[in-house]
């Protein structure tokens, strides 16, 4: 079984990250307004340069593949679109901001582009999803808003494949498929199973979390046919419109904030309980068959931790441990709070980051309150211990 990928990025809380096409460069917040872009140099991140625009702290980063360009949101109620274009004076490609009038009055939450990267979505806590689209005559982003039945702070939004439809899970407890189709941008979609004519807004779907939890992530399947979500109340969701078939995997451990789909019959979640786990199935039912974390395996200190650009000794852990949790004196003091697993606090984004045949995803990057970004290889599953193994579908 190959073992993760460890790299130490901050000693702060990693927010969100975006990986760049070739997967060189990493674009991450420290739970800060600043986008920091690490490159890759052999086995380290370094970090390369520091983008400043936003006033308030960033909650989400995308990293579009083919057009190279960054779209960051904020509590300030602002998104911002960089590109990279050559300095005028000294001819360097240097990140330049593009601000995006959003229209809300409240922060921006979540950020996706969409497939074409024609466009993408804002979520927010002003009860709205903008739509944003480049308009070429008057060189600017423009926003249209999805807002009915929205009734509370959207916390998440992916995109269907045919780059129409729009998965959404807010905290009023439901997770929804609109059709953010804008006309001057869209081809007219071809039918799908969530519908024919789909006009701006038209609600393709709302669907309950089990218990009345939050919504905190959505996820379309590659194909776009079938629709997860994880709630607060401890569940992964599979919803199967075609059917009307949800199954509903409840869980005894702490709520996943993030997910995932690695292929048609296979996602990886993660959140609170710091580990990825995955659960696979079909339309005749879905089930939680294991952790990417192997929670048995020897945890010697430093043995699969990269530091970047710190030391890593037994004098500079010593040290650290006083420093952050408050250890002093003699013995293994880290062992008393130290966790089994790899992440040593809440996963805050697992994401997409190698693929092998036929689309399938064959690693995926995980980031979290720890300040530790992960890779991990998405078949190197171990059975699920302790108070994991223990769930209700």
């Amino acid at each position: 079984m190959s073992a993760p990928e460890v790299y130490s990025i901050a000693k702060t809380p990693v927010t969100c990250h975006a990986f760049n096409a070739d997967r060189s460069q990493v674009a991450i917040s420290l739970n800060d307004n600043n986008v920091q872009i690490y490159s890759k140099q052999g086995k380290e991140w370094i970090l390369s340069e520091t983008l400043s625009e936003h006033d308030k702290l960033i909650t989400s980063i995308d990293w579009a593949p083919n057009s190279n360009r960054i779209v960051t949101a904020s509590q300030d109620r602002n998104a911002y679109v960089w590109s990279l274009s050559p300095d005028p004076l000294t001819g360097k490609l240097v990140w330049k901001p593009t601000l995006v009038l959003l229209r809300i009055n409240r922060a921006a939450t979540f950020v996706r582009w969409s497939p074409n990267e024609d466009k993408f979505a804002v979520a927010s806590g002003a009860r709205a999803i903008a739509i944003c689209s480049f308009d070429p005559e008057n060189n600017w982003w423009v926003a249209r808003q999805l807002k009915k039945p929205i009734r509370s702070t959207v916390l998440s939004v992916d995109w269907h494949p045919n780059n129409v439809l729009l998965a959404a899970g807010s905290a009023d407890m439901k997770a929804r498929v609109f059709s953010a189709y804008i006309k001057d941008v869209d081809k007219r979609p071809s039918p799908t199973i969530w519908g024919e004519k789909l006009p701006f807004n038209t609600i393709c779907g709302e669907y309950s979390s089990p218990a009345g939890g939050w919504v905190h992530a959505v996820g379309f399947s590659p194909s776009g046919d079938v629709l997860a979500f994880a709630s607060h109340d401890s569940s992964i969701s599979i919803v199967y419109p075609g059917g009307s078939t949800v199954y509903n995997i409840r869980i005894s451990s702490l709520p996943y904030v993030t997910l995932t789909w690695t292929s048609e019959d296979a996602l990886v979640a993660a959140g609170h309980d710091c580990q990825p786990v995955v659960f696979s199935g079909s339309e005749q039912g879905w089930a939680l068959i294991g952790t990417l974390d192997d929670t048995t395996a020897s945890k010697a200190p430093g043995a699969r931790t990269r530091t970047v650009g710190k030391l890593n000794s037994a004098a500079f852990n010593t040290f650290r441990n006083a420093d952050t949790r408050g250890h002093t004196g003699g013995g293994d003091a880290a062992s008393d709070t130290e966790l089994l697993t790899v992440h040593q606090n809440t996963i805050t984004s697992v994401r997409p980051y190698a693929y092998g045949g036929e689309g399938i995803v064959s690693r995926v990057s995980t980031t979290g309150v720890d300040g530790k970004l992960v890779i991990w290889d998405v078949n190197a599953v171990s059975a699920l211990t302790g108070k994991m193994g223990g769930l209700r579908v």
